[in-house]
């Protein structure tokens, strides 16, 4: 380390309580920074996990649609049509929809019911217990594995309950990637026993899922469902969309961005008053370095390494801080919605980077201006 960083990091750790101070300013507001955008990003997840977890490549769907939960249902014909164009290898209907299931104990509860196809089983999930072919068998239910599962009554294979009526059974226990958004366990069943069970409109399929032949299809396969007035998306066009849904239409993304937009003025504002309280205190050190000869340039690079080195610290310290504590919260609560992306870190680390920038530069004009002479006058 240079002469001129060293003693740069003598002054920064010699005063342990304004040290301390800056550490921790900084640290709460990468803690907050990451905490908030974390929760937000688990949230834009969640919300896209039936799209995850079924993998079609492309969903035709109405319009209108903003978000996977939000089905208006597709006209009968619509699936004939798809399966005539080029470039498909093959279209299958999918039913999503909502019902309340009472079970064994006499409780009810919401569960979301996602209905194949019959034929293909397109979009199964993958079975931790049972025979994925039982869900052929009378009244048959997959259920999924998740944090909603206790919801039920953590049903085991053999499990019976009633919907609208109607009796069903467990024969199977599924595992998926992701976990859903509303609190609600997730049920599988054939599309024909998921339209006889819940009462539905005159029209059945909620999406249309499509493998086209090969990528270059894709385009065209959009242009002809367009032309029959309705949308084709991939599957990351899809989740894209709830995801802009969820931003830009909801209140969520507001809010997440206002406690982000605070956890950084929190951040700003402690460090800035602390630096620079810190440079007042050592503006005597800085005058006599100027007068035995060290040049601005020196003084602006001590500055700035104390303001980068105490910056990445607290960011350090923060991200570990937050990691941790989502490590215990989702260990505690299977359901708790929160997931660390490279975006995020890249967020918090940017506005650290700001908050040491803007802190650094109100030392700086200060530390410039002094006079050697002035100094030791005083």
């Amino acid at each position: 380390m240079p002469g001129t960083l060293r003693i740069a990091y003598k002054l920064l750790t010699n005063d342990r309580g304004k040290f301390s101070a800056l550490l921790v300013g900084i640290t709460f507001a990468v803690f907050l920074m990451v905490q908030m955008t974390s929760i937000f990003a688990g949230i834009l997840g969640r919300s896209s996990a039936t799209v995850t977890n079924i993998g079609a490549s492309v969903w035709i769907m109405d319009p209108a649609v903003n978000t996977v939960a939000n089905t208006i249902p597709l006209p009968d014909y619509l699936l004939d049509g798809v399966r005539s164009i080029p470039g498909v290898r093959y279209a299958v209907p999918l039913y999503s929809g909502g019902a309340l299931v009472k079970l064994r104990s006499g409780a009810y509860q919401a569960v979301s019911v996602i209905g194949l196809d019959d034929a293909t089983l397109f979009g199964r999930p993958l079975l931790e217990q049972g025979n994925i072919q039982d869900i052929y068998a009378e009244n048959g239910f997959i259920v999924v594995h998740d944090a909603e599962f206790r919801k039920l009554g953590s049903p085991g294979i053999g499990t019976e309950f009633e919907l609208n009526d109607h009796r069903g059974h467990i024969v199977g226990i599924a595992k998926v990637s992701s976990g859903g958004l509303f609190g609600v366990p997730t049920l599988y069943t054939t599309r024909s026993r998921a339209i006889q069970y819940i009462p539905s409109t005159r029209y059945t399929t909620s999406y249309i899922l499509v493998e086209p032949k090969n990528e270059a299809a894709i385009a065209a396969v959009k242009r002809e469902v367009a032309r029959l007035g309705y949308l084709a998306l991939t599957r990351e066009e899809f989740i894209r969309k709830i995801s802009d849904f969820y931003k830009y239409q909801t209140g969520i993304g507001t809010n997440i961005l206002l406690m982000t937009v605070i956890s950084f003025i929190v951040g700003l504002s402690i460090s800035g008053q602390t630096f620079y309280t810190f440079i007042l205190e050592n503006l005597e050190k800085f005058g006599a370095l100027k007068a035995i000869g060290a040049k601005g340039s020196e003084l602006v690079s001590m500055i700035l390494f104390q303001a980068v080195f105490t910056a990445l610290t607290g960011y350090g310290i923060g991200v570990g801080l937050c990691t941790a504590l989502i490590f215990v919260a989702k260990m505690r609560l299977p359901d708790y919605a929160s997931l660390i992306t490279f975006g995020n870190l890249g967020l918090a680390l940017g506005m650290v980077i700001r908050i040491a920038g803007i802190s650094s530069y109100i030392g700086i004009r200060k530390v410039l201006r002094i006079e050697p002479f002035d100094i030791f006058r005083g």
